[in-house]
């Protein structure tokens, strides 16, 4: 199997799945709406010293687990995005506070279908004689949100010290890939934006790895502020980027008012990265 016929596996399936559309119950206005369009991948080697990087604390930490460390005999990382189709960026465009009907089942019945991505990929990649994971659907894998309290040995309560990650963050893994840089919101500007969703996976076949066409992390990003205008609850500045906790406390309000969804994605739509790399951008 070579890079063309995975690529070519994953555009089918994307194409053909059923769940690619918005479900009359989902929405009454937009039914058979496509969720995405077609997936976009990057490809790295697990040993690419980037990979090291990521365990250092000023970038993710020591509990970040390289690719060998999910599977011994990895020869490959895959990275792939999935964008959201028009349809979905523009109606979450229309509103100033909450999200639109679209990017919610996009952000939970979207995520649940890129998962089923994953695992087609992984069968077909283990059937064929690959040995395969995902690491964010291993039993190993972990994401921490608000940091949680314990008591330390004076019995005293005390907060850990993780909080807002994970041992495998996909968006950094993407950037190792190939497939883009960081912007001001902490999203990932991809050749198709940033308005979407990340998946991954490490297997045993050898790929050769993409080469990134950018040097600094956050190259595509124009630093235009388009997204610190769109957050509904100022999270984002110039200064710090993206504050997890503010964000974190809109999602929970979000999941109160629309119960069993959740999501925002404001900082994702009418922004000049919503749907590609900004012109004004140093490539």
């Amino acid at each position: 199997m070579d890079k063309q016929s995975f690529v070519a596996l994953a555009a089918n399936f994307m194409e053909n799945a059923k769940d690619n559309q918005i479900e009359m119950d989902h929405s009454e206005d937009l039914p058979g709406t496509r969720i995405y369009d077609a997936p976009i991948f990057g490809f790295a080697n697990p040993q690419d010293p980037e990979f090291l990087l990521l365990k250092s604390t000023k970038v993710i930490g020591e509990h970040f687990r390289l690719p060998n460390e999910w599977l011994p005999s990895a020869k490959t990382v895959i990275s792939f995005f999935l964008p959201f189709s028009q349809t979905v960026k523009n109606s979450n465009g229309q509103g100033k506070i909450w999200p639109s009907q679209e990017w919610l089942v996009g952000r939970v019945e979207g995520q649940q279908l890129l998962n089923e991505l994953g695992i087609y990929l992984q069968n077909e990649l283990n059937n064929s004689g690959f040995t395969s994971i995902i690491p964010s659907l291993d039993k190993n894998f972990f994401s921490k949100t608000a940091p949680e309290s314990e008591l330390n040995e004076k019995g005293e309560l005390q907060e850990q010290q993780l909080s807002f990650t994970s041992n495998w963050s996909e968006r950094h893994v993407a950037y190792i890939c190939g497939l883009g840089t960081f912007g001001l919101s902490k999203g990932l500007i991809t050749s198709k934006g940033m308005a979407g969703r990340f998946g991954s996976l490490v297997t045993e076949l050898k790929l050769e790895p993409d080469q990134r066409t950018y040097e600094t992390f956050d190259a595509y990003c124009t630093k235009c502020g388009s997204c610190i205008k769109r957050c509904p609850v100022k999270a984002i500045s110039f200064e710090k980027g993206k504050n997890h906790r503010s964000c974190s406390d809109f999602l929970k309000k979000t999941r109160e008012k629309f119960k069993p969804r959740y999501g925002c994605g404001k900082c994702q739509v009418s922004v000049p990265c919503e749907s590609g790399i900004p012109e004004k951008a140093i490539l």
